[in-house]
């Protein structure tokens, strides 16, 4: 089973260096299904998993000045509240709800990420803020501070929601992550894909200080291995988003997130209405 938690564990790594995002929610079925962990122990190993393979892979696309880490930083900081709720609300909710939760989302996630390429089209319509256009700002001419208040309301709702997934469910929440990013300050999507690293990085190590502080420890040595192989996948996935069209990437791993959800679907739903209903 190792060795298919490894071919996992690849993938990870790949869909987080080429994307941004989206094979971290691959990460807690794995541990479940695959390796035999607790549904918290596996959201509070997969935070291990998705922060240090988010971590080599910023590295990575920082080397490659893909990363705006000021927007990250704020970004991330900003989403903190919402990681610390999320992951002490994980620590009471029954396993079963958990995995059934997490099913939905990953069918959400799927979902979302094929009605995307459906829609995917040319940006660039319409008036748009520049990168360098600040959200908030002081007007030395008017003595006062301006904001884009909009852009603002957007950004804060985005991190607090990306935040809670990320402690509740232990999903880095790329998928999220990056459309707010484009969104918020307008940034290239090489800049969006690799900025959200560290954002991933910062939530996912907040919702794990507070998972440990509650004292979910998951099953190491699995997790470890799982790690180890998604960072050399987010290496590759960070060289490979320059040479593949993303595209074709996000509709493969579309498809695959889509059978791992049925699957996790399958397995947790029936169990939680089989506690729910009298026998």
């Amino acid at each position: 089973m190792l060795v298919v938690a490894a071919g996992a564990g690849l993938f990870i790594g790949l869909s987080l260096g080429a994307l941004g995002g989206g094979g971290s929610i691959l990460a807690v079925p794995v541990l479940v299904y695959l390796l035999g962990q607790s549904p918290t122990q596996a959201t509070t190993g997969s935070l291990v998993v998705v922060g240090l393979t988010a971590a080599v892979g910023a590295v990575a696309a920082g080397r490659a000045g893909h990363v705006r880490l000021g927007q990250g930083l704020t970004f991330g900081l900003i989403a903190i509240g919402g990681a610390v709720g999320g992951a002490r609300a994980a620590t009471v909710v029954p396993p079963d709800v958990l995995m059934a939760l997490f099913a939905l989302l990953m069918l959400l996630v799927g979902a979302l990420m094929v009605r995307r390429l459906r829609r995917h089209r040319e940006s660039g319509q319409g008036d748009r803020p520049r990168l360098d256009d600040p959200i908030v700002a002081f007007d030395r001419g008017q003595g006062r501070f301006v904001c884009d208040c909009p852009r603002l309301a957007k950004l804060v709702v985005t991190a607090t929601v990306v935040g809670l997934l990320t402690g509740f469910l232990g999903v880095g929440g790329g998928f999220v992550v990056v459309p707010a990013l484009l969104l918020a300050f307008d940034l290239p999507m090489a800049d969006a894909v690799g900025t959200s690293l560290v954002v991933i990085t910062v939530t996912s190590a907040v919702a794990l200080v507070v998972r440990h502080g509650a004292g979910v420890v998951p099953d190491w040595t699995p997790v470890l291995v799982l790690t180890a192989v998604a960072a050399v996948g987010a290496v590759l996935g960070a060289r490979v988003g320059d040479r593949i069209s993303g595209n074709r990437l996000q509709a493969a791993f579309a498809v695959l997130v889509l059978v791992v959800a049925m699957y996790t679907t399958v397995r947790a739903v029936p169990e939680v209405l089989g506690a729910l209903l009298p026998a």
